[in-house]
């Protein structure tokens, strides 16, 4: 019986692949799950419709973010968001959307493959985080469910808080190894775990 050949299929290089990152118990950092992601701009009545199309509400308030199952919606300002949909491709994201939205002024861009995300874990998790970000990443100040675009050191990120000591950190690509080295060192450098009410 003969062999059947497959041609092998080429994957794009990530920024952090082949690299060791921290994985104990007070800090783990990873690479989080390969998600189409598209900035959206519009007025409220885009958010709403936006809300119908995309699967996961548009919120309107500022910091907050609507998901539902493997897709979240975070507010970035007044008429701007960051769309994230964790295993599926951009253009699953954007048909739905452009045919819900084609006579409403809006923007929408594939920002896929300028950014990944982080997911930075653990009771030194907002420790590690604080070192180089200016927010109070305390739970009473930046609860569960809230993201904003801010600053990590020399990189922007958007920041999102998805469980008391779990963090999701959107960066660019080119951005990715500095980040992922500079929070490394931080949760090493952190005096001791837990302890960030």
């Amino acid at each position: 019986m003969p062999s059947v050949m497959t041609k092998p299929v080429a994957r794009p290089r990530g920024p952090l692949d082949g690299r060791a990152l921290p994985r104990g118990e007070d800090f783990r950092l990873a690479v989080s799950p390969a998600a189409g992601r598209i900035l959206l701009r519009g007025d409220a009545a885009v958010a709403a419709r936006a809300s119908a199309a995309f699967g996961a509400p548009l919120p309107t308030r500022s910091g907050a973010v609507g998901a539902r199952s493997d897709r979240a919606a975070l507010w970035l300002g007044p008429d701007e968001w960051l769309l994230i949909a964790e295993g599926e491709a951009p253009a699953e994201i954007i048909a739905p959307l452009s045919a819900a939205l084609a006579d409403r002024a809006h923007s929408l861009v594939d920002v896929s493959q300028r950014q990944i995300g982080l997911d930075v874990v653990g009771p030194n998790a907002a420790r590690a985080l604080t070192a180089g970000c200016p927010l109070d990443l305390s739970l009473a100040a930046f609860p569960v469910g809230t993201a904003t675009r801010t600053l990590l050191a020399k990189s922007e990120i958007v920041l999102w808080r998805r469980a008391p000591e779990h963090f999701r950190v959107e960066v660019w690509r080119s951005f990715a190894d500095y980040v992922a080295s500079y929070l490394s060192e931080a949760a090493r450098r952190a005096p001791r775990a837990g302890g960030f009410a």
